[in-house]
């Protein structure tokens, strides 16, 4: 893919990509320290870490209802919401879901994953993700 294509594609590049993907490792380093300042217990981060990756299984309805569903569980204001609630309501395990999650998306945002078009798995807001 051309860099003239991914410019019209509204995928960043350049030195805004590294930065947006320092960013995800950051809330995904921010994430962790917090659940486990929290004293979350390890075996439930990692049996739910991957739970939203199970949107993928959108995609075998299309690459629109995929993408979809791939955004709609890897928008950070959700978990944000459901931290805040949980917080405000005393729901320490609200709150601690609320806290994986993130450190999901933030890896896969440090890893390369955007947010996706609706022309393919592969097309995201941080560049062509595999072989082109």
């Amino acid at each position: 893919m051309t860099e003239s294509t991914m410019e019209t594609s509204g995928a960043v590049s350049g030195s805004v990509r590294i930065l947006l993907r320092c960013e995800g490792l950051a809330l995904f380093l921010a994430a962790c320290a917090l659940y486990d300042l929290w004293g979350g217990s390890w075996w439930l981060f990692i049996a739910l870490f991957l739970a939203p990756d199970l949107s993928f299984l959108a995609y075998l309805f299309g690459a629109k209802p995929g993408a979809m569903a791939y955004n709609a569980v890897h928008f950070t204001v959700v978990p944000i919401a459901l931290m805040g609630i949980g917080l405000a309501l005393a729901m320490p395990h609200l709150s601690s879901l609320a806290t994986i999650w993130l450190a999901h998306i933030g890896l896969d945002r440090a890893l390369g994953y955007g947010l996706k078009y609706e022309t393919g798995f592969g097309f995201t807001h941080l560049g062509h993700i595999g072989r082109p």
